[in-house]
């Protein structure tokens, strides 16, 4: 399941080299003692919680609310990892830019190259396009995705951290994925969120998208020329006299029969299907929606899954009170984690002093991440 996003201010600069040096190496230690004590899927446990993954880069020196930590943490932890993989258990794909469209070849060179033959590649390979796929096309809330990094263990269990850009608000939104739990990638994939609603969005994996799920799947089985000819008909003849519950530009149809030509040559069985042919995107989907729930009356979910954080709870017990022992199992795994881990007396001097700082604000309810 999907189990959190977190919205992050856009900075521009980069890490300097002296502190992604001590990031590669502390990060890296304190990963090795979770796996020690708890086990490497421990490590994609912790990764999908969005305030521990914000807490940790946190510890690590850098910015507490840059959009940066996200790319730059992870670009620290894949680094500080490589050669180590098989003594950990966890391998680590992707990342920012045109290294996240290289995910597919890496998760599958790592799984020859370390000889995990228990391990489909292609199974990997689809959670990873599928969480893409639906952060980015199923789900349109104004975020254009441009870091994907995927982690598996040598049992098969994943998760994920992108984020997506929305350049009018200059703002960046985390998403996390965890693979236990998975039943159906399209069908109420989030678990927990920790950021505002961006208000009106297209939610094609909302439950209340059941129908429309099921007749865009109908529709791609017709041809082209009906499908785009229904389009043409709801955008020139009915759109004026309709209150449609998004305010998106309306697509013209122009390209509608290329990509649909190819999803009906690919004959796709289910909704998931639908989304996993390439060529794909936001506005195909937005497109049959739109027939989906004009000319079919199959409307679409414009509910933004982004609510509330479901990690720890909040203090005002919304959205349920502070579960204190998650809590302090989130606490607990962060100090023994650096208490044993091999680094220098200085670096884990200033690691747990910024660690204890953060759990006192957070108790006193200062910082909110």
């Amino acid at each position: 399941m999907r189990t959190g996003t977190a919205s992050l201010p856009l900075h521009g600069g980069h890490c300097p080299p002296w502190l992604f040096d001590r990031m590669r190496r502390l990060g890296p230690a304190i990963i090795e003692v979770i796996v020690q004590e708890f086990g490497p899927e421990e490590v994609l446990n912790r990764f999908s919680d969005p305030y521990w993954f914000q807490s940790f880069g946190c510890v690590l020196g850098f910015d507490w609310h840059s959009s940066g930590l996200t790319t730059t943490l992870c670009g620290a932890i894949k680094e500080g990892l490589k050669g180590r993989e098989k003594d950990l258990g966890l391998v680590i794909a992707g990342g920012k830019g045109r290294t996240s469209r290289n995910t597919p070849v890496e998760i599958e060179k790592a799984t020859d190259r370390l000889a995990l033959t228990t391990l489909n590649p292609e199974d990997l390979v689809y959670a990873s396009r599928m969480s893409a796929k639906i952060d980015n096309t199923a789900l349109q809330d104004g975020y254009q995705l441009y870091h994907h990094v995927f982690m598996f263990t040598f049992k098969g269990q994943w998760a994920v951290i992108q984020q997506g850009m929305n350049g009018t608000s200059r703002l960046a939104r985390r998403y996390h994925w965890l693979s236990e739990g998975v039943k159906d990638f399209v069908c109420e994939p989030h678990a927990a969120v920790c950021c505002d609603s961006q208000g009106t969005v297209l939610n094609m994996v909302a439950k209340e998208s059941k129908d429309s799920r099921q007749v865009i799947t109908d529709l791609v089985g017709e041809t082209p020329e009906k499908v785009v000819a229904e389009f043409n008909n709801i955008v020139e003849k009915k759109l004026p006299s309709l209150a449609l519950p998004w305010r998106h530009d309306v697509p013209r149809a122009n390209y509608l029969n290329k990509v649909l030509l190819k999803v009906y040559a690919a004959e796709p069985r289910d909704f998931a299907s639908v989304l996993n042919i390439e060529g794909v995107g936001p506005k195909t989907i937005r497109a049959l929606a739109m027939v989906a729930e004009v000319a079919f009356g199959a409307p679409a979910s414009f509910r933004d899954p982004v609510r509330y954080s479901f990690s720890h709870g909040g203090k005002d017990g919304h959205p349920y009170p502070v579960n204190r022992k998650v809590y302090d199992h989130s606490i607990n795994v962060l100090e023994k984690s650096i208490a044993a881990a091999k680094i220098g007396q200085l670096d884990k001097h200033k690691a747990l002093k910024r660690l204890s700082q953060m759990v006192k604000n957070a108790q006193l309810g200062t910082v909110k991440l």
